[in-house]
């Protein structure tokens, strides 16, 4: 499992698995309002850095490490990987170990998953005998997620142009800046794209897709375009066009595609 430690300017530095989840979900920050600090899967490695980390950076200093908020009590030993958390005790025993260890939390790739009445009740039902140990039983963590971690459905509508718009206008870009300056940037965040594209880093592919699509949205306003209309406009455009995959690009109908 990876383990990213995240840093919230002015606010935190914490520890998660899922950012999506953790930071994004449940604290309702935005991909461009935090940053990555360090990666790895090394939970007692990090965990030592989210505590030197918050020391340095003047923030408020957790009072646990971070590995033994998530596996606070060393007799309910969990076995969690990415389809399924383990139990290390019997279906018949389950509940009793569960309500000893009231308020357990652990972390996974779905989100941040705990111990409390109703999660208890829900394991008890939906908990299986593990096929090759039947002192252990599982869960599935999608199911549970999808019983307790349910996100709402994102919104995505033309109103968040009129924010990056107001943004924009309320720091002066449209005032004193230009289309030729948000052009460069637009060529920075490309290079930030294809750097994260080659190291895989899902996070800052988010952060610098969004950027781009801020960058773009300024660019258009300068213009006296607004990138709602520019958007329908290529989609109209690409609507109705035929072609075919080559080499991984699609080329329409007509044109020769050459390496």
């Amino acid at each position: 499992m990876i383990y990213y430690l995240y840093h919230i300017p002015g606010k935190k530095i914490g520890v998660t698995c899922n950012l999506k989840d953790r930071v994004t979900r449940q604290q309702g920050y935005g991909a461009d309002e935090y940053e990555v600090l360090l990666t790895s899967d090394d939970i007692d490695y990090i965990s030592y850095k989210e505590i030197e980390l918050q020391k340095s950076y003047g923030y408020k200093v957790d009072r646990q490490y971070y590995r033994n908020l998530i596996n606070k009590n060393k007799e309910m030993k969990l076995n969690v990987t990415e389809q399924t958390t383990t139990f290390p005790i019997p279906l018949s025993k389950l509940k009793g170990n569960l309500i000893d260890n009231l308020g357990l939390k652990w972390e996974t790739n779905h989100g941040l998953f705990g111990l409390d009445d109703q999660t208890i009740k829900w394991i008890c039902k939906n908990a299986k005998t593990s096929m090759f140990n039947i002192n252990r039983c599982y869960i599935y963590n999608k199911a549970y997620a999808s019983e307790f971690l349910t996100e709402p459905e994102p919104q995505f509508d033309n109103s968040i142009y009129n924010l990056i718009r107001d943004w924009a206008n309320e720091r002066g870009i449209y005032d004193k800046g230009n289309s030729h300056t948000q052009y460069v940037k637009l060529m920075e965040e490309a290079g930030e794209l294809a750097a994260a594209l080659l190291n895989k880093d899902k996070p800052e592919i988010i952060d610098a897709i969004g950027d781009m699509v801020v960058v773009l949205t300024n660019l258009a306003k300068l213009e006296d375009l607004d990138i709602e209309n520019c958007i329908n406009s290529a989609y109209n455009e690409i609507s109705n066009r035929t072609g075919v995959m080559q080499n991984g690009t699609f080329v329409k109908t007509g044109i020769k595609h050459t390496l």
